[in-house]
């Protein structure tokens, strides 16, 4: 098998994972959501380097039952044009904090916490999956939010950055 072919059933191998993960939660889970990933805003320069900020791609998520003490866990899966107009998949699960700015259920909430995922990355790490972690927002209601994660510089070729998310939920 050529080392292309290798690397693309490795891509879709980390996609599969991510979509059972999602198939696989438990039925008490009370939304899923369409992720538009579109923007990162970098917040550094590099001299004779130009990023790609228009990070188009489609992921899903799906929201575990908010807990008694308001923290929301999740899955989700996603892939993208990275900042070097690569293709670029993640499959990972967070936690985040719930702080109501209205009514409790459904209404305008900011969610904070921290997500944990593996992705894959043309040219990088030899296009192997590598973990992470990240700290990441949301804004908006159950039917409307927007994701924000922060990227630190994580190679000499790479600036820190913020990564934009649109969610929109489906039930």
């Amino acid at each position: 098998m050529s080392a292309e072919t290798l690397a693309w059933l490795r891509h879709w191998m980390i996609i599969a994972m991510g979509l059972m993960v999602l198939a696989a939660t438990p039925a008490r889970a009370n939304q899923w959501s369409l992720l538009i990933n579109g923007k990162a805003v970098y917040l550094d320069e590099q001299p004779g380097v130009e990023y790609n900020d228009q990070n188009w791609g489609l992921g899903v998520q799906y929201d575990f039952e908010m807990t008694p003490r308001e923290w929301v866990p999740f899955v989700n899966a996603s892939v993208f044009d990275d900042s070097n107009k690569n293709l670029s998949y993640y499959a990972g699960g967070r936690a985040v904090r719930r702080f109501s700015l209205g009514k409790k259920d459904g209404g305008l909430h900011l969610d904070a916490g921290i997500v944990a995922f593996l992705r894959v990355r043309e040219e990088f790490k030899n296009g192997d999956p590598f973990p992470g972690l990240l700290p990441v927002i949301s804004f908006g209601t159950d039917r409307l939010a927007l994701n924000a994660t922060y990227i630190p510089k994580v190679d000499p070729k790479m600036v820190p950055l913020v990564f934009f998310q649109l969610k929109i939920g489906l039930n």
